[in-house]
C-alpha cells in the first residue's frame, strides 16, 4: 500500500474538487460538519463519522453544502495488488458510518502528522497505519459491529467516561452502569469502539489536557494532577504516545500567542 496524497481540508480553504479518473484510491473521513459528494451519478451528502472509500478510475465531484462548515481528511492510495479486504476490491463507491469514530480520527491524526513532518520512512509508517484502518472498517462492516442495542450500550459507557475521565475507570464501573458484567462490559466496548477502556480514558484525558494547555494559565503538572495523572512523568509519556507532542510545546504555543 502506497499513499499518494493526504490533505486535511476544512471549509473556507477547500476548493471544490473534481477527479475524473485518479490513479489510486481515494478515502474520505469526516471530522465534523457536512458536505457533498456526487460519484457517478449518485450524490452522497456525508456528516461527521462517516466515510467513503472511491476505487480508481471513478469520476467523482465534491463541495462544501451551503451554509455547511466542515473538516474532513482525504486521502488517495494505492492498494496492494493481492489485498485480503474486500473493502479496498469494491467496485463501486463505498459510503458507510462507524461506530469507531474516535479511533479513526485518531489514527488519521497520527498519520496526516506524520506524513507532514517528513520523517524518514513516514510513507511505510503511514501506509502501515492506514493498513491497520482498513482491518478495522472491514472487521466492522463484515461483522455489522455496531447494531443498535450495543451501540447504545457502548454510547452509555463513553458517556459515563466522559463524566468520570479524571478518575480510576474500571470494568466493574462500567458493567454496573450499563448492567452487564465486567468483562462483557470490557469486551463490547472494544468490539464496538475499537479501543480498551484504558485507551478511550487517556485519549479522553489528553484531549482535555490539550485544550487547557493552549487556554488556560495552568501549568503543565497542575493540568497533569487535574486530569488524572498524579505522575507527571508519566503524563509526558502518555501525552507524547497520543499527540507526538510534548505538554511544554503547547504551552509554549500559549505564550507567544499571548505576545
Amino acid at each position: 500500500m502506497r499513499i499518494t496524497a493526504f490533505t486535511y481540508q476544512k471549509s473556507g480553504t477547500w476548493n471544490e474538487e473534481q477527479a475524473e479518473a485518479r490513479g489510486g484510491m481515494t478515502f474520505v473521513f469526516m471530522l465534523y460538519g457536512r458536505c457533498m459528494y456526487a460519484v457517478r451519478d449518485k450524490k452522497l451528502v456525508l456528516d461527521k463519522g462517516q466515510y467513503l472509500l472511491i476505487p480508481a478510475g471513478i469520476p467523482y465531484y465534491g463541495r462544501s453544502v451551503p451554509t455547511k462548515i466542515h473538516e474532513k481528511f482525504v486521502l488517495v492510495f494505492e492498494p496492494d495488488g493481492q489485498t485480503e479486504l474486500p473493502l479496498l476490491q469494491a467496485a463501486e463507491a463505498v459510503c458507510k458510518r462507524t461506530g469507531k469514530f474516535d479511533l479513526t480520527a485518531d489514527k488519521l491524526r497520527l498519520m496526516y502528522r506524520e506524513w507532514q513532518d517528513k520523517q524518514p520512512y513516514a510513507g511505510t509508517l503511514c501506509a502501515a497505519l492506514l493498513q491497520e484502518l482498513f482491518v478495522y472498517l472491514q472487521r466492522e462492516w463484515g461483522q455489522a459491529a455496531t447494531k443498535t442495542g450495543t451501540t447504545l450500550l457502548a454510547e452509555q459507557m463513553k458517556a459515563y467516561i466522559q463524566d468520570h475521565y479524571r478518575e480510576h475507570v474500571t470494568k466493574e464501573a462500567l458493567g454496573a452502569h450499563i448492567e452487564r458484567s465486567p468483562n462483557y462490559a470490557a469486551t463490547l466496548f472494544r468490539k464496538v469502539t475499537g479501543q480498551t477502556i484504558s485507551e478511550f480514558v487517556h485519549v479522553t484525558r489528553i484531549k482535555t489536557a490539550v485544550y487547557m494547555l493552549r487556554h488556560s494559565a495552568l501549568t503543565v503538572t497542575e493540568i497533569a494532577e487535574f486530569i488524572g495523572y498524579n505522575d507527571p512523568s508519566y503524563f509526558y509519556r502518555v501525552f507524547r504516545r497520543q499527540t507526538g507532542l510534548v505538554p511544554t510545546d503547547l504551552v509554549s504555543d500559549r505564550e507567544d500567542i499571548r505576545k
